[in-house]
């Protein structure tokens, strides 16, 4: 029995969708799938519909592209209305989410998979550039994600409230965890800012993560944030 990860399948690409549909079956292994299937919840769908049928076991948690909506879909559920739909889409194919229960991996007994959606808060930068001139600074060399425009916060008050938040109620969900038990933690951001600096472009790392899982990235993470 394995423990397979994937992520960024970005299936708006038809020659990404060819190749999920190709996949081999793996009857006996778990998959965690740690975002950025695409940006629109039907190819989600698409994924699960092939990932579920070759996986024992499926475990998903969303990336920045999962939660992108385009300002003129305005039939379209944003901010935490994109993620309450996608956890639904998730569940109809019963794969684990991270609104659900940690799962024991069981090939380790005292191993929990904890999936997680933690965002980011604009923290992952140089210690002598002040919070409030972050987003200049990396406008300064040219760089602005998309999420700046696809990824809405309806819902929360800011992006970053939104991360505080889901980094709250996560933390208080892996305090409870018994003290002997070993965690592999799944996050599309990644959990320190020094796996979150892309040689080519350090000053994406703004969208990259938070400082706030700093005390926990040494742990086995899957973590998938990147910027090219």
């Amino acid at each position: 029995m394995k423990l397979y990860a994937i992520s960024d399948l970005h299936l708006a690409h038809r020659i990404n969708r060819d190749a999920l549909a190709t996949m081999p079956a793996y009857p006996d292994d778990w998959l965690i799938v740690a975002g950025d299937v695409g940006e629109q919840p039907a190819q989600l769908e698409f994924a699960l519909t092939v990932l579920t049928s070759r996986f024992a076991r499926v475990i998903w948690t969303p990336g920045n592209h999962d939660l992108w909506c385009p300002h003129d879909a305005l039939d379209q559920p944003r901010g935490q209305g994109r993620y309450d739909e996608l956890v639904q889409i998730c569940r109809r194919f019963g794969v684990t989410t991270p609104e659900d229960p940690f799962v024991t991996w069981p090939a380790e007994p005292d191993t929990v998979i904890a999936p997680m959606f933690l965002l980011f808060d604009y923290t992952f930068h140089p210690a002598d550039v002040a919070g409030v001139d972050a987003l200049a600074w990396a406008r300064d060399a040219g760089i602005v994600s998309g999420d700046e425009l696809m990824l809405d916060a309806r819902g929360w008050p800011s992006r970053a409230a939104w991360c505080h938040a889901r980094c709250d109620a996560t933390e208080a969900r892996l305090a409870e965890l018994p003290t002997a038990t070993r965690t592999i933690l799944v996050n599309h951001w990644p959990l320190r800012y020094d796996l979150a600096r892309p040689p080519r472009v350090p000053r994406f790392s703004l969208w990259c993560g938070t400082t706030r899982t700093e005390p926990v990235g040494s742990l086995a993470t899957v973590s998938t944030r990147r910027a090219v």
